[in-house]
């Protein structure tokens, strides 16, 4: 399991966003994407500008929302911010203008880093720690193994010592769960079983049996400057939602949960990789979206880890995923190690077949 930051590093992060974070209303027609001479070689850097206030800068995950939703292919508008940002500017400020529509413009740290609908229902990183952080110390045998937040969401991977098995003599696993959550419109609040293998400190989302909930709800509205707050109504709403996420985290990483993803697992160590090594893990990585440099780094653990069958290539993903540098994608990564050790029987004899 990759390593994010500490616990006490987290929690101090999440408080400091909490109290700079601010979140904007208004509508496209009032908003303007600037230009800004950053660099002695002229790079000059797209800002989002909203009527009447100073400019944000804009990070990446908000790029990629204002391409989108403007209808312009992520290929160009990369091309456009890198090598021509006065056409990016211009491209931009057409269709803002020519499609008004109300936004809501999420910024921290005077950064644009979401460019979301109006009605995005605000679940913010600050209420699911508060909510599930006292839990987790109240839990017996339970840690937090590995925490973070990045651009797109916050991740508490959390593992209970008191529940463990072993797969095979001496491959002792344990069960934990992953709560996740995005502000900036990355998915839902979501809660996964996790397990966490010992032997190689590698951890496999169950990503098919967790529960979850969407960011959409009623109609924000801002005020004058735009700027928008939370009402009466939505912050009684998340009151009930944040005691039901309670209830989710006391039983997802309970015993009766636990055993089914150990049978799967224990299933897989008996269906052995009878194919072209090599050809299996290529055909596998392109069926799941895993990227070439990934697909060398699982086939070089799977032959290290000399378990040529469907939980030694699952186990291989999963520490593949320790290698990565992005959180996000090592998160992906351990619930893509899941779905593969779930894949169809047909789809894995059409593998081993290759």
């Amino acid at each position: 399991m990759k390593t994010g930051r500490s616990l006490q590093d987290l929690a101090i992060e999440i408080e400091r966003q909490n109290e700079v974070k601010r979140d904007f209303i208004a509508d496209t027609s009032q908003m303007r994407m600037t230009l800004l001479n950053e660099d002695a070689d002229g790079y000059q850097a797209p800002l989002l500008s909203l009527e009447g206030m100073a400019p944000f800068s804009i990070n990446n995950v908000a790029h990629d929302q204002i391409g989108t939703k403007l209808g312009i292919p992520s290929k160009y508008y990369d091309r456009m911010r890198t090598s021509e940002p006065d056409l990016l500017a211009t491209n931009v400020n057409r269709w803002l203008e020519k499609q008004p529509m109300k936004r809501m413009v999420r910024t921290l740290d005077g950064t644009a880093r979401a460019f979301l609908s109006d009605r995005y229902r605000r679940i913010d990183n600050h209420e699911i720690a508060t909510a599930v952080l006292p839990m987790i110390a109240d839990m017996k045998g339970a840690r937090v193994e590995s925490c973070e937040i990045t651009d797109k969401k916050m991740y508490l991977k959390i593992v209970n010592e008191r529940v463990q098995t072993e797969i095979v003599k001496g491959d002792i696993v344990q069960s934990g769960l992953i709560i996740s959550n995005s502000e900036t419109g990355h998915g839902s609040v979501s809660v996964m079983p996790l397990v966490y293998r010992l032997v190689c400190s590698n951890g496999m989302i169950a990503n098919t049996a967790g529960k979850r909930k969407n960011h959409v709800g009623r109609t924000n509205e801002g005020d004058d400057s735009f700027e928008v707050y939370r009402d009466e109504t939505i912050a009684a709403d998340d009151k009930a939602f944040i005691m039901k996420l309670q209830d989710i985290v006391r039983t997802t990483a309970d015993m009766v949960q636990f055993e089914k993803i150990i049978s799967a697992m224990r299933t897989g160590t008996t269906t052995k990789l009878t194919g072209d090594v090599p050809a299996v893990v290529e055909l596998t990585a392109k069926n799941y979206g895993i990227l070439e440099y990934e697909s060398k780094g699982i086939l070089d653990h799977l032959i290290r880890g000399e378990d040529l069958s469907l939980y030694g290539l699952a186990n291989a993903v999963t520490r593949q995923a320790q290698d990565v540098d992005s959180y996000d994608r090592s998160t992906d990564l351990e619930m893509t190690a899941w779905s593969i050790l779930n894949m169809p029987r047909r789809d894995w004899e059409r593998l081993n077949a290759a």
